[in-house]
């Protein structure tokens, strides 16, 4: 059950899986608040909490208690695409909004919620023509890897799948439902889908990430790797 008071119908949800988060929940959650409330908007945010070890649940407790626009859910296990799903499963709005905690992007919103008014999702994009990626060269090389093993594996025609993610929730929710993988490779999966089925747009950003992942990339390699594989049978040879 998500904990806290229920509101009717927000325009947008926004949904934020958290993982360990401790250090900066707190002061991301303020900052996110103080600039939908600047810009008016109609908004629930959904903490998708997956296991953390932390002190990351009580302090997510402590924050809806204040605000009745913020919830959150626990998860029994460190599982980013399982939260991420629950999360828009459970949004109430018209406009689903996947955020990054150490992100936070209001200039996404900017140049995302008018576009949706022509297209089904909107991308932000680490690797489009005019975006800024300050993430360690290790970390960039990573995502060129995977993304270009989806547009060979799978024909993916974007540049990036991972990251933020706007999208009108009932046009989307039937992709969803097609979607099998988890941890990080939902938001691949979720990504593809979309491309092939309804309409999406990317944009540039400028990425600026608070701190250091909760998980290291290299521990989150073999998983990667074992998704993609079943990803590509089940699309490409099942044609699911």
């Amino acid at each position: 059950m998500l904990r806290a008071q229920t509101l009717l119908a927000p325009h947008i949800s926004i949904v934020i899986p958290v993982y360990n988060e401790e250090e900066i929940i707190v002061s991301a959650a303020r900052d996110l608040v103080a600039g939908l409330d600047q810009r008016k908007l109609d908004y629930e945010v959904i903490f998708a909490e997956n296991g953390s070890r932390d002190r990351t649940p009580q302090l997510l407790e402590e924050l809806t208690k204040g605000n009745p626009r913020l919830k959150w859910f626990h998860n029994e296990t460190p599982n980013y695409g399982s939260a991420m799903k629950r999360g828009i499963l459970e949004a109430k709005g018209e406009i689903v909004i996947c955020e990054e905690i150490d992100l936070c992007d209001h200039a996404f919103y900017d140049a995302a919620l008018p576009r949706l008014e022509h297209v089904d999702m909107v991308v932000g994009s680490k690797a489009a023509r005019g975006a800024s990626d300050q993430r360690p060269a290790v970390r960039r090389l990573a995502t060129w890897g995977l993304n270009a093993t989806l547009r060979v594996a799978l024909g993916f025609k974007g540049t990036d799948t991972h990251g933020l993610k706007a999208f009108r929730r009932q046009k989307l929710l039937p992709v969803l439902a097609k979607c099998g993988a988890d941890m990080d490779v939902f938001a691949s999966e979720f990504v593809i889908r979309a491309w092939q089925s309804v309409s999406v747009e990317e944009i540039p950003i400028q990425l600026h990430e608070k701190r250091q992942p909760s998980i290291h990339l290299f521990k989150r390699v073999p998983n990667v790797l074992k998704q993609v594989g079943r990803l590509v049978y089940v699309i490409r040879v099942k044609g699911e």
